[in-house]
C-alpha cells in the first residue's frame, strides 16, 4: 500500500533558536514536548504533515541501538554529533503491524515495532496523550538519514489541528522531501519498498518517488545547485536529505512574511528558496500550490 509523506524531523543544538528562526519564516510554532528518551520538540503542522524541530535535551537518557531495537533517541543524538539539519523522514502508516512485515518482507527493516505516549495540548490549551507505532527501516547507502513509517494509535483528531496549520507565509502542504546523492538511482529499490510505491520516474539528475502526499526526490550534488542555488549537503558518506518543497495558498503573502521575519531568501525558478544558513542546516522552499 502506498504510504504518504508524514513528517520530517529537523534536528539542531538548540531548539529554541531554531523555533525563533521558523517564526520568523512565518510559521506558527507549537510548545515544547518532552519524549522519555531525552529528545525535546516543537511541531510546525500542515496539511496532513509536520515539522518536528527537535533537540537531544537529555543525552543521558539515550538508549543504544540494539541488534532489533533502533533507538530513535541515538539516532539523532549522533546526527547531530555530526550536522544539523533534516536527519529523519517518516511515511503515513495506517498498520504498523502490516508495514512492520512489509519492510522486513523488502529486507529494508525487521526492527521491533516503538510504541511510545506523549503529553500534548489542545488548541485550547488543555492537554491529551497522544500515542503513536514507528517501524523503522534502514538504506544502508544513507547511514546518516533515518526512515520509518509512523502510525498515530489514539487522539489523532486531537493532534492533527486546524488551528495549529494557520501561518502568515500561508505555508498549506508538502509537495517534496528532496534528498542529495551522488548517484540517485542507487536508492530507488529502497524508497519504492519504503513507500511502497512502484512508479518511480527518473531523469538524467534523479529519480522522483511520487506518493499520496508529497513526492520524495533524490537529485545529484549539480542538480541540487542548479534548481535551488544554494550548497547541498555532504554527501560523501551516502545520501542525505537536503530540503522540503512546500506550498504555499498565497505566495504574496509568503513574500510578505519573509520580509517581516527579516529572512534573507532569493527567488528561483518562481519559488522561494531560504538556504541553510538561515534555516540552520535544511534548505526551505515555498512555491505556489498546483
Amino acid at each position: 500500500m502506498p504510504r504518504g509523506l508524514h513528517h520530517v524531523t529537523h534536528v539542531v543544538r538548540d531548539l529554541d533558536a531554531l523555533a525563533e528562526a521558523y517564526r520568523h519564516l512565518g510559521f506558527t510554532v507549537g510548545a515544547r514536548n518532552r519524549h522519555t528518551w531525552g529528545t525535546h520538540n516543537r511541531i510546525v503542522q500542515l496539511d496532513g504533515f509536520y515539522l518536528e524541530l527537535l533537540e537531544v535535551a537529555e543525552p543521558e537518557k539515550i538508549v543504544a541501538h540494539a541488534p532489533r531495537a533502533f533507538s530513535f533517541g541515538a539516532f539523532n543524538r549522533d546526527f547531530v554529533a555530526r550536522h544539523e539539519g533534516l536527519a529523519m523522514l517518516a511515511v503515513e502508516s495506517r498498520d504498523a503491524k502490516a508495514d512492520h512485515a512489509a519492510f522486513r518482507a523488502a529486507g529494508i527493516g525487521d526492527f521491533e515495532i516503538f510504541t511510545f505516549e506523549r503529553e500534548g495540548r489542545r488548541a485550547d490549551g488543555s492537554s491529551v496523550r497522544l500515542g503513536f507505532s514507528l517501524v523503522f527501516a534502514v538504506d544502508p547507502r544513507s547511514p546518516d538519514t533515518g526512515f520509518f513509517a509512523c502510525h498515530e494509535q489514539h487522539a489523532k483528531d486531537a493532534f492533527w489541528n486546524p488551528a495549529f496549520q494557520q501561518h502568515a507565509n500561508s505555508a498549506a502542504s508538502v509537495a517534496a522531501a528532496i534528498l542529495v546523492a551522488e548517484n540517485p538511482t542507487d536508492h530507488h529499490i529502497f524508497l519504492s519498498a519504503f513507500a511502497g510505491e512502484r512508479d518511480i520516474q527518473a531523469t538524467s539528475t534523479g529519480i522522483t518517488v511520487p506518493t499520496p502526499r508529497g513526492a520524495i526526490q533524490v537529485m545529484d550534488p549539480a542538480a541540487f545547485r542548479i534548481q535551488f542555488g544554494v550548497e547541498p549537503p555532504d554527501v560523501a558518506s551516502g545520501g542525505r536529505m537536503a530540503a522540503l518543497r512546500l506550498t504555499v495558498r498565497d505566495f504574496g503573502a509568503a513574500v510578505a512574511a519573509l520580509q517581516a521575519g527579516g529572512v534573507a531568501a532569493q527567488m528561483r525558478m518562481g519559488r522561494i528558496v531560504v538556504g541553510p544558513q538561515v534555516a540552520i542546516g535544511a534548505t526551505l522552499v515555498f512555491e505556489p500550490a498546483g
